[in-house]
């Protein structure tokens, strides 16, 4: 299987060149997301098997202020690469967000649910979404939640860092989710082109991590990972205000994924540990 992957130097892209060498990775010289027309020339250059767009605009309080160019890279940018997959009759997997749901009650958000985000981020991912899904082809949408790895800034690096200069920290803990290591992802996504170039049907998924937890747990269980001392108080979302509205409740429900494509969960701890290790 000869794989397109848009993304080079994010957390899911770096995940997916560990598991897959030899597919081709489009940075921002290769195919800037901010030119839609880019992302069709290259999907007609490369005509690969399958395509992976493991690339987005994800700063989330920035993206109230640049909603414009949120839009371009997470919605008009997915929906033509997703029409030049359909031109060429190959599978497009996107990757989405759990911000694309509102966040109220406490159930797990199914795929099937009605969207409705808070925030310019989750409408730009909502709008890509739509995009791909109206392109008419071959397609997976998978859905994510609270992705961290050992690079670049998520939760868990952000939280060592700060342990560097302090020995209490106030976190959230009224937003409930699922830690997604960025390999268990990438390797999602693999299994599902592989089974999409055989032929198996697409849809929209969900794929997090397990069980369901605070920030505030998230991040002790961090420490205890790195034996840091750190006392960690959890405190309400309305006393950590950002640009940005967050979702309260972040569960999702995946089950169709492992019906449908036999993926099972992660359980986050057990990458939190293997990850911390590399980083301490």
């Amino acid at each position: 299987m000869s794989l397109l992957v848009f993304g080079r130097t994010g957390q899911l892209a770096l995940a997916l060149q560990k598991i897959a060498q030899d597919a081709t990775f489009l940075g921002r010289e290769g195919a800037d997301l901010s030119s839609p027309t880019a992302c069709i020339e290259a999907i007609h250059t490369a005509r690969p098997s399958a395509v992976i767009n493991a690339a987005a605009y994800t700063a989330v309080d920035r993206a109230e202020e640049e909603e414009a160019l949120a839009h371009i890279v997470n919605g008009d940018a997915p929906g033509a690469m997703a029409q030049a997959c359909a031109e060429l009759d190959i599978p497009f997997l996107h990757v989405s967000t759990e911000y694309v749901f509102d966040g109220s009650g406490t159930r797990p958000w199914q795929p099937s649910d009605e969207i409705a985000p808070l925030n310019a981020y989750g409408r730009s991912k909502a709008a890509g979404e739509a995009e791909v899904r109206a392109a008419g082809g071959h397609h997976a949408i998978l859905r994510t939640s609270w992705v961290f790895s050992a690079t670049g800034n998520n939760f868990v690096t952000t939280m060592l860092r700060l342990s560097e200069a302090r020995n209490a920290l106030n976190v959230v803990d009224d937003q409930i989710g699922g830690p997604t290591p960025a390999l268990a992802i990438a390797e999602a996504l693999l299994q599902m082109a592989g089974a999409m170039v055989a032929g198996q049907d697409g849809g929209t998924y969900h794929f997090a991590g397990h069980p369901a937890t605070s920030w505030k747990c998230f991040a002790r269980e961090t420490f205890s990972c790195a034996k840091q001392v750190m006392e960690v108080t959890g405190i309400p979302t309305s006393e950590y205000p950002t640009l940005a509205e967050r979702p309260l409740n972040s569960r999702l429900d995946c089950a169709s994924l492992e019906t449908d494509f036999g993926i099972t969960l992660p359980d986050w701890r057990a990458a939190l540990q293997d990850i911390v290790e590399k980083l301490t």
